[in-house]
């Protein structure tokens, strides 16, 4: 068995950026926390998408002073991990997520946003998806751009092609699931080479484009395996640039 706890003392994200839409209205806030947790965990059992499962959830904090739940330890280790010791079989895990992820990016909702935001009726920061990627790409660029004199130079030109880029994305009215920070190192492995999702309290709705620049950037030449057809290329243009490393 596997123990989450989710303590003030433990909470390890840098001061002044934990709090920030704790509350999950801002979707790329640090997202950590029971009720977040079991919101995603039910929604992608619904879905049969494979995740530990649940044994027992407790936010009373009387048995222990923080909130916890207990879920089954998945002991194959990591995707990550089998990419290395064992390829062939990794293979057939890579295809098993394939199958979650089409599920997941299949399940539409109208409005984005974290899961448990969405299931409690609020609405989440911003106007829209490409819109919230802009705004937060510019602030990371501007931050970058006091830290580096190189990156300060180009700013101009970086500012003007991200917007460049945003005023051609067209509207949407609905989004996908997406895992939000899938690497391989958030899947695990069962004996039976199933996939299954772990660090799950950022699913949320939103565009599916983000989660495929952030899959190509993880899983590099393996990304193909999870690829898929009928995505916005005007859309993987703008968040490949947001997200550039």
């Amino acid at each position: 068995m596997i123990v989450y706890s989710w303590a003030d003392e433990e909470n390890f994200w840098p001061a002044g950026t934990a709090g920030e839409g704790a509350d999950g209205t801002d979707p790329f806030a640090p997202a950590s926390g029971l009720e977040p947790f079991l919101a995603a965990q039910r929604l992608l059992h619904e879905l049969g998408a494979r995740v530990p499962q649940l044994l027992l959830a407790d936010g009373s904090r009387q048995r222990y002073a923080a909130d916890v739940a207990v879920v089954e330890d998945v002991a194959g280790g990591t995707l990550e991990a089998l990419f290395a010791t064992d390829p062939g079989a990794a293979q057939k895990t890579l295809a098993d997520l394939a199958r979650t992820l089409g599920r997941m990016h299949g399940h539409h909702a109208p409005r984005y946003g974290r899961v448990d935001l969405l299931e409690r009726g609020d609405v989440a920061l911003g106007s829209s998806c490409e819109q919230l990627v802009l705004d937060r790409a510019l602030g990371d660029l501007g931050e970058a751009a006091g830290r580096d004199s190189r990156i300060a130079a180009a700013r101009g030109r970086l500012d003007e092609r991200l917007c460049t880029l945003r005023e051609l994305v067209a509207p949407r009215t609905e989004h996908g699931l997406i895992h939000g920070e899938l690497g391989p190192d958030h899947v695990l492995v069962t004996p039976e080479g199933e996939a299954v999702l772990i660090d799950i309290e950022g699913l949320m709705h939103f565009d599916v484009e983000w989660e495929h620049v952030f899959l190509r950037l993880r899983f590099q030449e393996r990304y193909e395996a999870l690829a898929r057809p009928g995505l916005d290329p005007r859309r993987l243009d703008l968040y490949a640039l947001a997200l550039l490393p």
